[in-house]
């Protein structure tokens, strides 16, 4: 009998912890089969800070270490200097990257470091209880924003792609989701472009995920995958922002 489907190599056996519906299991597998397709697992390392995927050392086969919250840039920069010959990636939230991490992240991209980042946004922070993120909605309701994000008081989210796409150590931006089969062969296109990219040595390549947080936006499974792509997809567009493995082409 042929194997059609099975779990990649790069993965655990490891039972996941994450909430029912929510698409953290579903980019961990992208991760790893871009991991297989490409034979890379025995040299790549892993960065996981602090968010819904702290555990991730327990679900990728591949060497993983934890870092403190929004530092996972600074830590895969100093892997990837020390071992230029590894494949590094980070696996952060929006709260993460986006919120402490922004710094560290803005920096390694403009340096061009040839990493690769996995950037998980759902509009929210998700371990800690459901918090206003700096990617919430105008007007999203949140733990710490009852009555609605008001951007008078805290200012607009922030468009990562678009923002690093402006620099020029960045190869790789791009926004995906997986939400649907044909967004998931979009999602695993990208993310293998962007281990790629690393293994070519073209510079710091991201790949942003827009994601659903069922249980810290009230809703069930299918109404959460609903909400998004109402609300989060028009204001967060799909696409490719940059890649200059295609003549530098951005939106």
């Amino acid at each position: 009998m042929s194997v059609v489907f099975k779990k990649p190599n790069a993965l655990t056996d490891a039972p996941r912890h994450y909430c029912p519906g929510c698409t953290h299991g579903i980019i961990h597998r992208l991760v790893a089969e871009a991991i297989d397709e490409l034979g890379i697992e025995g040299r790549t390392v892993g960065v996981a800070p602090v968010g819904c995927s702290v555990m991730a050392y327990d679900y990728f086969g591949c060497d993983m270490i934890e870092a403190a919250h929004g530092r996972a840039p600074a830590v895969a920069t100093g892997v990837k200097r020390a071992c230029p010959d590894n494949i590094v990636f980070t696996y952060q939230g929006d709260g993460d990257l986006a919120a402490i991490g922004m710094c560290e992240t803005v920096h390694a991209a403009s340096r061009g470091e040839n990493i690769t980042v996995i950037f998980v946004n759902n509009a929210i922070y998700g371990m800690t209880g459901g918090q206003m993120a700096p990617t919430s909605l105008p007007g999203q309701v949140t733990q710490t924003s009852p009555y609605g994000r008001d951007t008078k008081i805290a200012g607009y989210p922030i468009r990562v792609c678009e923002m690093l796409a402006t620099l020029d150590g960045v190869a790789l931006a791009q926004r995906v989701t997986v939400d649907c089969v044909k967004n998931v062969l979009i999602a695993k296109k990208a993310i293998k472009k962007a281990f790629e990219n690393q293994v070519n040595g073209r510079g710091y390549s991201i790949v942003e995920v827009i994601s659903s947080c069922p249980t810290n936006w009230g809703l069930g499974p299918n109404e959460a995958l609903d909400w998004m792509r109402e609300n989060m997809l028009p204001y967060y567009p799909l696409g490719v922002y940059k890649d200059i493995s295609e003549g530098g082409t951005s939106k």
